[in-house]
């Protein structure tokens, strides 16, 4: 290889012996490119070819010279970059003639955007939806942009947030990505690497005014991009990164490179990479692949690219070039040589050696993180604005509303802005709606200056013939005539202390996972950064469309990948929303008749005034010790509500006070509320806790916990008096309310759980059976990993963030579903016991599934698959928590490990991905360490197999402060790390690790089955219903949304009434389309396997 200072002499002479004559490749590029590693290194194995004399173009030469200067070549090798002269280029190829690598004049096209989508289509190769908006005033037609809210159109085409923009210049790096406002809105800015960034989040949400653009859909990669490289149609490597839109940190190695990791690609890959390259007559050719919901994308072609520190891709790639260049030219300069044969893609079959177990899937589902109160309020209205508006939204067709967007909610605080104006002009004007009502609307419409869709919601409900009855709230309801049912909602957004508590079990989740060397070793969770930024761990994150779910899976997403910067990013690209079939999502005006029976009776037990006696046995017939304690320390259940409203009155009392106290009254509370705020808040409970009839509204119970639990812990400061008694006295009450509301008895509880969550135990099911990996899930190539010893290791992890409801459900299945009997096995009454002891599912309760594989088991026996279950109660509730039940510890050593002495709870065998294997003699305490440890991988689950408990049945917690604190805090681990009033996680603990995957499996399907077989029975008897009460007569259901408190049943309304009623039978008339697994079994879930 020779840079070339002069032309060749082209009087050469011919005679020469065609053995000597040599094959001539010109590398014609800017310098920086030609002296490049990559292409040096290239070049140098090229040049081993006996035949082959590689020649550099001089940059001088290529800018300066006239093409009939430059050097002579048999074969070029020729590509555009900033400040190359193509035109020259291809004049010379013109002029000389000489086999062209690349094609010289596709490289026009490759420069637009525009041309690489339209080859991209003409050739069949998928690709995003897209539009082209050219601001060209010779094509007018093709400038149609109009921009709303949380979409644009371009030239008739609609593309909603999510979705991209890009510069039609394919030298323009400048893309930008917009992103939905109830996801926090913005855009991420990418751009050509800057050091350690790849791009930056901006507030900004509207797009850019000048220049033409691409706009197209977003596609969902978890992530990732894939870049594939071919060289020639019949080669292609890939490689995998973190996708810089993600959170812009270019991750570099040690050596400053950016890191990637080689990927396998699919069959169907390995077409679209010859189509592509064919397609642009680009032999040598990088392109960006999109792997989303199954199916791969390009987005966008590269050209002239080589692949980075990769020596086997060097080997390949001049080895092919080499014989492509003797196959082309070899026989015209009558040179001997043939084209050695050689096996491809030789399939290499990972092992794990040893008896240790491999993990092979986690499983969790995860409550949400600490939130505001919720908070709701109901009106009656009838003026035509408000019908106007229920119209235009298409509210007609079922008798139901949501109302979430920003633009929506802003018509609404318009119509109470415009009924209040005019209020204030007539006061005798024939406005029925209340003014205190319609302020009350107006002042949380205003809140944070702004709408972003995820705060605040206001739902419409259709009532032919006015309200039913007058409940708390509505005073003096008025009949006669039609009207709508407002009910606005607020409040229930994760907090700054919800999103430390979801980050920091993010990071210490990491710590289930096995492994770690090189840049991860020494802290833990090394194993999970390793095998996931390696491209082995597939890893998918559901959460339901509650804005505080999504932003606590985001932020848990955050900690658990070591990720930067902003939530919205993570959100849209990592977190999937999971409301179809009632997944994660659940609607509570669409309750089974269990469970409204359930509340009826838990109403009638707690409005008795005496002293609960033989109610234990009717309130808690599980003997639930957690249960039986509250109802003792509440004794009469009338007089301890008297006590509690007695003590809400006092705090009202007490913050009007400070309201008046100029000192005090603009006092900013926790996440900016004000004690006006705050004082409207007590005071609405407060007057519906007890009715007209005063009696007391126990459905008030969970709200009034809610309140004191939140004020008691951001809002300590105030020092109001009796809010700890007032805690103390709600929270007795709430664990009764909130457990025994899903259901009473252990059938109930079954039957409400599986109304709730019966999908969400289907996607567990196939979660667990799919242990097998499919082409679709990045798998790294064994053939080009360098640095990892391991490439066939595969983890499979799905998180589910939801409810409180859905968690309760869930756990009621797997207590009461019959999974293990507690006579037979002691671990599981243990278990069972500790359960019962526990008070409350707090935020970030957690339910984890693991599955481990051993390698060395026939695969059907039933010992190849292990399963284990673990279980946390979430948030600690007060950082003095006397009476927390004790556990097991995580992991603890099951009866048949001390017997065996087996290593079976182990996760694998870790000698494959580093070179020593510690094993710890003590119990772990890795909250009481700095993250870094040095070399011994202490908080990495890598040593904590049974191995080293067996002997002892020594206790392991994982992660028992959950967060990553300094030195200083103390062990009880109350708090986080510079967030004083962040509480703390209680530890995992095991309910079971001796499980099979059978025994699983077998238990699912029973759940599954007899849930099935109880809604064939239900639609049978509400078939019946519908069919004696429907006659031509036709009585008026119930009224579509249900009083949130059970005292009594609604009357009959006369007959008159939409269409849509005659849609669903009486007790579950609802959305259009199934609201809730509740409300009907899909004929035919089909639920996604991903």
């Amino acid at each position: 290889m020779r840079n070339a200072s002069d032309p060749y002499d082209e009087e050469e002479d011919d005679d020469d012996v065609s053995s000597e004559r040599q094959i001539v490749v010109g590398i014609c590029s800017m310098m920086k490119k030609s002296n490049s590693k990559p292409m040096t290194q290239i070049m140098e194995r090229l040049c081993k070819f006996e035949y082959i004399t590689v020649v550099i173009f001089p940059e001088d030469v290529i800018l300066n010279e006239p093409v009939e200067k430059w050097p002579l070549c048999d074969c070029l090798i020729s590509f555009h970059s900033k400040g190359f002269p193509l035109d020259k280029a291809v004049s010379y190829a013109k002029l000389r003639n000489p086999l062209l690598i690349n094609d010289l004049n596709m490289q026009y096209f490759i420069r637009d955007r525009r041309e690489v989508y339209r080859i991209l289509k003409e050739e069949g190769i998928d690709l995003p939806r897209y539009a082209v908006l050219n601001r060209d005033p010779d094509r007018p037609k093709e400038c149609n942009l109009v921009e709303g809210e949380d979409h644009v159109e371009v030239n008739g085409e609609v593309f909603q947030k999510p979705f991209v923009e890009k510069p039609v210049s394919a030298e323009d790096h400048n893309v930008y990505i917009y992103y939905p406002t109830p996801a926090g809105g913005g855009s991420q800015r990418l751009f050509r690497k800057i050091g350690s960034r790849s791009s930056v989040y901006s507030p900004e949400s509207a797009v850019r005014k000048t220049g033409s653009y691409i706009y197209e859909e977003f596609m969902p990669t978890d992530g990732t991009d894939v870049k594939v490289y071919t060289v020639g149609p019949d080669y292609a490597h890939a490689e995998a990164r973190k996708s810089p839109a993600l959170d812009g940190k270019v991750e570099r190695d040690s050596e400053g490179k950016e890191i990637r990791y080689p990927v396998m690609l699919t069959a169907m890959e390995k077409l679209v990479a010859r189509k592509v390259c064919l397609a642009f007559k680009q032999t040598v050719c990088g392109f960006d692949l999109l792997r989303a919901n199954g199916h791969s994308f390009v987005c966008d072609v590269n050209g002239f690219s080589f692949v980075k520190n990769s020596m086997k891709y060097y080997d390949d790639c001049a080895k092919v070039l080499g014989n492509m260049v003797m196959r082309e030219l070899a026989p015209q300069l009558h040179i001997p040589w043939s084209i050695p044969m050689e096996a491809e893609d030789i399939p290499i079959v990972p092992t794990t050696s040893g008896t240790m177990m491999e993990l092979r899937c986690v499983i969790a589902v995860i409550r949400h993180g600490d939130r505001t109160p919720k908070q709701k309020m109901k009106m009656e209205v009838r003026n035509a604005l408000f019908f106007e508006l229920f119209d235009k939204y298409g509210g007609y067709k079922t008798g139901k509303l949501k109302l979430k967007k920003p633009k929506q909610l802003q018509e609404v605080l318009d119509i109470a802005r415009q009924l209040l104006a005019e209020l204030g002009q007539h006061n005798d004007c024939e406005i029925e709606e209340k003014k205190s009502k319609l302020e009350q609307l107006k002042t949380v419409l205003e809140m944070y200056g702004h709408f972003s869709g995820i705060n605040r919601k206001v739902q419409l409900t259709y009532l032919p013939n006015g309200q039913l009855k007058a409940s708390s709230e509505e005073e003096d309801s008025l009949t006669g005539g039609p009207s709508l049912l407002l009910v606005l909602k607020w409040g229930g957004e994760l907090t700054p202390a919800g999103r430390v508590q979801a980050e920091e079990l993010g990071r210490a989740f990491r710590c289930m996972y096995p492994g770690g060397q090189g840049d991860y070793a020494g802290f833990p969770g090394c194993g999970l950064l390793r095998l996931h930024s390696t491209y082995r761990h597939d890893l998918k994150i559901y959460a339901s469309d509650e804005g505080r779910v999504q932003m606590t899976a985001a932020a848990f997403a955050k900690g658990l990948l070591a990720l930067e910067g902003e939530l919205t990013p993570i959100l849209v690209q990592m977190v999937k929303s999971a409301n179809m079939n009632g997944l994660l999502d659940s609607d509570s005006d669409s309750l089974t008749d269990c469970h409204q029976r359930v509340k009826a009776r838990l109403h009638d037990v707690m409005q008795k005034d005496q002293d609960f006696s033989e109610d234990y046995q009717k309130l808690a017939p599980t003997g639930s010790p957690s249960l039986i304690n509250s109802m003792k320390t509440i004794q009469n259940p009338v007089r301890t509500c008297d006590k509690v409203h007695a003590l809400i009155q006092s705090l009202t009392r007490q913050i009007r006070s400070r309201l008046e106290d100029p000192k005090s009254a603009n006092l900013q509370l926790y996440h900016s509320e004000t004690l006006e705020l705050m004082l409207q808040r007590w005071s609405k409970l407060e007057r519906d806790f007890r009715m007209k009839s005063g009696r007391y509204d126990i459905s008030k119970i969970p709200d009034i916990y809610d309140c004191v639990k939140y004020d008691t812990q951001h809002n300590g400061s105030l020092a109001l008096e009796d809010t700890l008694e007032l805690f103390r006295l709600s929270r007795a009450l709430a664990d009764i309310i909130i457990p025994q509301e899903y259901g009473i008895s252990k059938l109930e509880k079954l039957d409400i759980a599986s109304a709730y969550c019966l999908p969400l135990v289907r996607k567990i099911q196939l979660d667990l059976q799919r242990t097998h990996e499919d082409e679709a899930v990045n798998k790294l190539h064994p053939l080009y990993s360098r640095g990892v010893m391991s490439p066939g290791r595969h983890v499979r992890t799905r998180l589910y963030f939801t409810s409180e409801s859905h968690v309760h459900s869930l756990l009621s299945i797997f207590r009461y579903g019959g999974l293990l009997d507690e006579g037979k096995d002691e671990q599981w009454k243990q278990a069972m016991d500790y359960l019962s002891a526990v008070t409350e599912l707090n935020y970030m309760t957690q339910i984890v599934i693991m599955l481990y594989e051993d390698n060395n088991k026939d695969p059907s026996s039933e010992e190849r698959f292990h399963v284990e279950l673990h279980f946390s109660p979430g948030v600690k509730v007060s950082p003095n928590e006397e009476n927390a039940p004790a556990g097991f510890g995580f992991r603890p050593a099951s009866a048949k490990s001390q017997e065996k002495q087996e290593d079976l709870g182990s996760l694998e065998d870790l000698t494959e991905d580093q070179p020593t294997c510690h094993t710890l003699s003590d119990p772990l305490s890795i909250h009481r360490k700095s993250p870094l440890l040095g070399n011994r991988k202490a908080g990495s689950m890598e040593v904590l197999s049974e191995c080293s408990t067996s002997s002892r049945g020594a206790i392991y917690r994982l992660f028992p402060s959950c967060s990553r604190q300094s030195p200083e805090v103390k062990s009880s681990g109350l708090g986080f790390e510079g967030c004083s009033m962040v509480p703390s996680i209680y530890p995992l603990e095991t309910l079971h690790n001796s499980l099979s995957l059978k025994q699983v499996d077998e238990f699912l399907n029973k759940v599954c089955e007899s849930r099935s077989e109880t809604l064939t029975k239900t639609l049978k008897c509400l078939s019946a219903m519908f069919d004696s009460q429907f006659q031509p007569s036709m009585q008026q259901p119930e009224s579509l949304e249900r009083a949130s408190s059970s005292v009594a049943p609604s009357p009959p309304q006369p007959p008159a009434r939409p269409v849509w009623y005659l849609s669903n039978p009486p007790s579950a008339a609802s959305t259009s389309g199934p609201s809730s697994p509740s409300s009907a079994e899909p004929p035919a879930l089909s639920i996604s396997s991903e």
